[in-house]
């Protein structure tokens, strides 16, 4: 997402010394862009109260992959990278870009949907996270004698959508090293007999960005942590 490089995200929040006070209704929680370019950043106010960063608040996130493919069936175990700093309007850094949420990918309906479990901002702080992205519901059909490199390349795909192409494709990737001790019988009869595939197709960069669902509470990043993005 062209947006997220170079910017952060801000947040009004009105921060006592020793409490937590957000001011913001939920129409108003939703995360805001603050273009460092237009904007020049000054140095953060050093504290060290934590802040709740309220409901409905969108987090962007970026994947190393361009593209996530799995069936609507499977789970898939996924940790994403927040694009941008994330501060409030007295310019304290509160996630820094960088910082890791973690959770996975799940049926939800007709398509799938990241969970986040928990955030992880440095070595040693980790923050149980309630949150998700929206539904996705794209798919990519695939039928045999499809471009594999093409459909391969940039991609993270999931144990089941590897096998369902290994057996589509023929030399798709190595059913044995994605399913790991799983093994084809875990699948069932899921791959046999197919000549075509209909995945989920997931543009992490677009698709993923997450919303959080359950109030979540970070320390005051210092200036040790501060990233100068």
């Amino acid at each position: 997402m062209l947006w997220k490089a170079g910017t952060s995200v801000v947040l009004t929040l009105a921060l006592g010394m020793s409490a937590i006070a957000p001011i913001l209704t939920p129409g108003q929680a939703k995360a805001q862009l603050f273009p460092s370019e237009s904007q020049p950043q000054r140095r953060p106010l050093l504290f060290n109260d934590r802040v709740a960063i309220p409901i409905n608040t969108t987090i962007p996130v970026e994947y190393t992959e361009d593209k996530i493919l799995l069936t609507k069936e499977e789970t898939m175990p996924l940790t994403l990278t927040v694009a941008a700093n994330v501060r409030d309007t007295r310019d304290r850094l509160l996630i820094p870009r960088g910082s890791e949420i973690i959770g996975e990918l799940r049926p939800d309906g007709e398509g799938q949907r990241f969970f986040a479990q928990s955030l992880k901002v440095g070595e040693d702080e980790l923050y149980e996270f309630d949150g998700t992205s929206e539904i996705v519901t794209r798919t990519e059909t695939i039928d045999q004698g499809a471009d594999t490199g093409a459909i391969l390349q940039n991609a993270a795909i999931g144990a089941a959508a590897s096998a369902l192409l290994s057996s589509i494709l023929g030399d798709g990737p190595g059913i044995g090293e994605v399913l790991g001790g799983a093994g084809i019988g875990a699948l069932g009869g899921l791959i046999f007999g197919r000549k075509q595939a209909e995945l989920i197709s997931i543009d992490p960069d677009q698709d993923l960005d997450t919303v959080i669902r359950s109030e979540l509470i970070v320390k005051v990043q210092n200036s040790g942590n501060l990233q100068a993005r």
